[in-house]
């Protein structure tokens, strides 16, 4: 199968792009520059160069590919209007990346009871609200599109593909390691789904070849506070005691979108559709167990 992957050096496309490669796809992967080929190149991926607003170029490569994956950007509607539009009338399939920040809350630390399965209803914050219309958007272009939204919660373990980072342990580790203190938000008590890269790769390979029209599906197996991640990653470290932060100085050191969203919310989801509708197993251990084993590895 040609399949299209944007983001294809980032730390999800890239994943899921090399993993589709090695299994024997012609893989097609838009990065914005030459540095960025070699990289890309070196797992089995044809480096497009390119953006996301480069509307005329993400159409002619959907229109050319049997299969499409935005890797790229969650919120970045011009580009996914340019791949819909490549894939009109197709039924070929379109792999959307979103994020389950959409359900996150400003809790700032604090715990909550909320737990989202596709079925429940979302009222996302001001700041989520475009998040969850594109979905939708995504989600109503079917069946003209084989659109699928894959809404991944924290993503942990090491990249499959060319050197990336994930959102949210590194900026926690980065300001471990320069402050010499682990810090959480808050209480710490606020909770995320989490998901291990390579478990998440297989599900973008599943849904490519099972998922239904229209369909949205939740990433996650497992969840941790984000004190207990942070307790760990001092351990891992070789840190002292994990200490406590104010929402002033978290959103001063990270920005609101890190701090708040990423970093301070609650954001608990469950998997249960794609397990049962698409066979997916994910095997790897928790995102716990992986701070401590395998994080400075």
């Amino acid at each position: 199968m040609k399949i299209f992957v944007t983001g294809a050096s980032g730390y999800i496309g890239g994943s899921v792009a090399a993993l589709l490669a090695s299994n024997g796809h012609e893989v097609r992967g838009l990065v914005r520059s030459l540095a960025k080929a070699d990289g890309v190149r070196a797992k089995g991926i044809e480096p497009v160069i390119g953006t996301l607003d480069d509307a005329a170029l993400l159409t002619a490569e959907a229109r050319a590919a049997d299969a499409v994956i935005n890797a790229a950007d969650s919120d970045h509607q011009g580009a996914v209007e340019a791949l819909l539009a490549g894939l009109a009338g197709t039924g070929k399939p379109f792999i959307h990346t979103s994020g389950t920040s959409l359900v996150g809350d400003e809790a700032m630390g604090a715990p909550s009871d909320a737990i989202f399965t596709e079925d429940t209803p979302v009222k996302p914050e001001p700041d989520k609200e475009h998040r969850v219309a594109l979905n939708k958007l995504i989600v109503d272009a079917a069946p003209g599109v084989r659109t699928i939204v894959l809404c991944n919660s924290l993503i942990y373990g090491h990249t499959l593909g060319a050197p990336a980072q994930s959102v949210q342990i590194p900026p926690l580790v980065a300001q471990a390691r320069e402050s010499g203190i682990a810090r959480y938000i808050g209480r710490g008590l606020n909770i995320w789904s989490n998901v291990h890269i390579a478990d998440m790769a297989d599900l973008y390979s599943l849904a490519l070849e099972k998922a239904p029209a229209g369909s949205f599906y939740y990433v996650e197996n497992g969840e941790a506070s984000f004190g207990d991640l942070v307790r760990a990653i001092a351990g891992a470290l070789g840190l002292g005691e994990a200490q406590s932060w104010s929402a002033e100085d978290a959103v001063a050191k990270w920005g609101r979108e890190l701090a708040v969203f990423a970093l301070g919310s609650n954001s608990r989801v469950r998997s249960n559709k794609a397990r049962k509708e698409l066979d997916w197993t994910p095997t790897r251990s928790s995102v716990i167990d992986w701070v401590e084993n395998e994080l400075v590895k």
